[in-house]
């Protein structure tokens, strides 16, 4: 029974291996995904383990012993498999970033073995306040000491347009308070209920509360940077190419759908999301009905020379948000000269930031810290 076992455990170790190279089937929980490639290191420590228990049985049972064995070794080097690439990525990406947003003084690596292990930040302190009485946000107060005020990162939750909150990740918001930046979490309003541009119109009077509160807050009314994943990426790419406010100093985008139009001709109706019934729904209709919608939400169309300069971080493996959509994105501002990094992770799929120190975690942190030092300087 025991050998059986330890071959089970073995294939089990594999499959979930096997998602740092594939895309999740629409049917599997993407988020196995996630732990896949941003908890991988723990992973093959439990495979190294469990072929050590397998070299155990091999003189009993020297057959299923034999495979489960070599299952599990091919398991912990897939596992393995992110790290390794985000070395590799890590090693260029200083040279990649300072090409392209000037140097910032920082000296760390992108990407070390030992950061896998280290804890999150401490909890800064929050406040909660609200544009109105409908879009609440919270607001984390900076507690790295400057000369004058702190620069404000406006972040905008993900969720399919439908659902999701402020809520969402929040020690990426204390992390970024911890480096010195003002953060404000903001809400907008959800489709079907209200359709686009409400979300837009949202985040624009987010921007404006903050300027007239900035003495109160402790924050540069000159000095923002948005921040959204997934549908809030969408969101705050449209609204930071479209606004033309000096005010906004950049645009960091994570795995986010930036053309629209596009996606719906390329979605399918019984994707993982269910994606053309979810853009219906946020857009008011089809791209032939609701043809301004579709263009104005798309950032991709509505970039132009002097856009702000922009950090887009996405995974190849997306199961949710096709990875095209950032590799497009980036060659239309590099056609119209704007300053961007578009770090692509081979392994990652939708919320690799959830782990700040696993692979995607470290390189996204550090990319979003030198980024935000340079535009906010």
């Amino acid at each position: 029974m025991l050998r059986w076992i330890f071959l089970v455990l073995a294939l089990l170790s594999l499959t979930v291996s096997l998602l740092t190279v594939i895309r999740a089937p629409s049917w599997a929980p993407w988020q196995l995904t996630v732990v896949a490639g941003e908890y991988g290191h723990l992973l093959a420590l439990a495979s190294l383990g469990f072929l050590t228990l397998s070299w155990g049985l091999r003189g009993a049972y020297p057959g299923t012993a034999g495979i489960s064995m070599a299952i599990l070794a091919l398991a912990a080097l897939l596992d393995a498999k992110p790290a390794w690439q985000a070395w590799r990525i890590g090693s260029v990406l200083p040279d990649t970033l300072r090409a392209q947003f000037g140097d910032v003084g920082m000296t760390g690596p992108a990407f070390s073995l030992g950061a896998l292990l280290e804890r999150d930040p401490a909890p800064v302190p929050v406040r909660a306040l609200q544009v109105t009485p409908d879009l609440p946000f919270d607001f984390y107060e900076p507690v790295q000491e400057r000369a004058g005020p702190a620069p404000c990162v406006i972040v905008v939750h993900g969720g399919g347009w439908d659902s999701g909150d402020r809520r969402q990740l929040t020690h990426f918001n204390h992390w970024l308070a911890q480096r010195g930046f003002a953060v404000a979490a903001i809400s907008y309003r959800l489709a079907p209920q209200h359709i686009w541009p409400a979300q837009r119109e949202d985040v624009l009077a987010a921007i404006e509360f903050l300027k007239v509160r900035f003495a109160e807050l402790g924050i540069d009314p000159h000095r923002f940077v948005l921040l959204g994943r997934s549908a809030g990426g969408q969101i705050a790419q449209a609204v930071a190419y479209t606004a033309n406010d000096p005010a906004i100093r950049g645009i960091i985008g994570l795995y986010s759908p930036a053309d629209l139009v596009f996606g719906y001709a390329h979605a399918e109706e019984d994707d993982m999301l269910k994606s053309p019934t979810l853009m219906r729904r946020y857009l008011g209709g089809t791209p032939e009905t609701a043809r301004a919608n579709y263009e104005s939400a798309s950032a991709h169309l509505q970039v132009k020379a002097g856009a702000p300069p922009s950090l887009l971080v996405h995974g190849e493996n997306d199961a949710l948000v096709w990875h095209r959509h950032s590799v497009r994105l980036d060659a239309r501002l590099a056609e119209f000269g704007v300053p961007r990094v578009f770090v692509s992770l081979p392994w990652a799929t939708h919320a690799f930031d959830f782990n700040l120190h696993g692979p995607g975690g470290q390189l996204t942190t550090y990319s979003v810290e030198w980024f935000l030092r340079s535009v906010t300087r």
